[in-house]
């Protein structure tokens, strides 16, 4: 009987040890598996970041390609709108000496027909020229009456009118010109001092 005991512990003692065996074989190879989870976790996480990084360069490169052609077709609109100012520069003293003449000799003087018609061809080729610079984006400026401004005009003197409010253009000397938005040159005018301020316009 107590050999028989025996040999059951001794069968059954083998057993046990290959129990033991597996148990440490699955915990070994979860072992090994942990860490290749958390590089997996770690890889994908420095993928997104590197994406990431990467979307925002492509963002910034396409903004400075967007800002470069904005940029480019500003000059290249500037350059057709502007084209025509040293042109216009030299013109404007043409269109100084048809105003000279026409106001050397007014309308209401003259007596014969002959200088009546000179006067009207002259201030004929006056509105033409006008036109012409309308056209292409040229104003003239003849602001009397109007406030000083000194992004328009240039004062040549000042003078004493009571009756007119301190900074109010009493006379224009030369007119002045302006391309679209650009000054080609500032009027030349006679300011009042004395009076009350302008108003400030709103």
């Amino acid at each position: 009987m107590h050999d028989t005991t025996q040999k059951q512990e001794g069968i059954s003692a083998p057993d046990d040890a290959a129990n033991n065996n597996s148990r440490d074989g699955l915990e070994g190879a979860l072992n090994d598996v942990e860490p290749e989870e958390r590089s997996a976790d770690d890889r994908l996480v420095a993928l997104e970041a590197e994406l990431a990084e990467q979307k925002d360069r492509l963002l910034r490169a396409l903004a400075d390609t967007e800002n470069t052609r904005r940029r480019a077709q500003r000059e290249r609109e500037d350059a057709s709108k502007y084209a025509v100012a040293g042109f216009a520069k030299d013109l404007l003293s043409s269109a100084d000496n048809l105003r000279r003449a026409l106001e050397s000799l007014p309308m209401a003087e003259v007596r014969d027909e002959r200088t009546r018609s000179l006067l009207e061809g002259v201030a004929a080729t006056e509105r033409e020229l006008l036109g012409v610079f309308e056209r292409h984006g040229i104003k003239r400026l003849y602001p009397k009456g109007e406030r000083f401004d000194h992004n328009f005009h240039q004062a040549i003197f000042e003078a004493d009118r009571p009756d007119q409010p301190g900074g109010t253009i009493v006379e224009v000397l030369q007119p002045g010109y302006v391309l679209h938005d650009r000054l080609l040159r500032p009027a030349m005018v006679g300011v009042a001092k004395g009076g009350p301020k302008p108003a400030d316009r709103d």
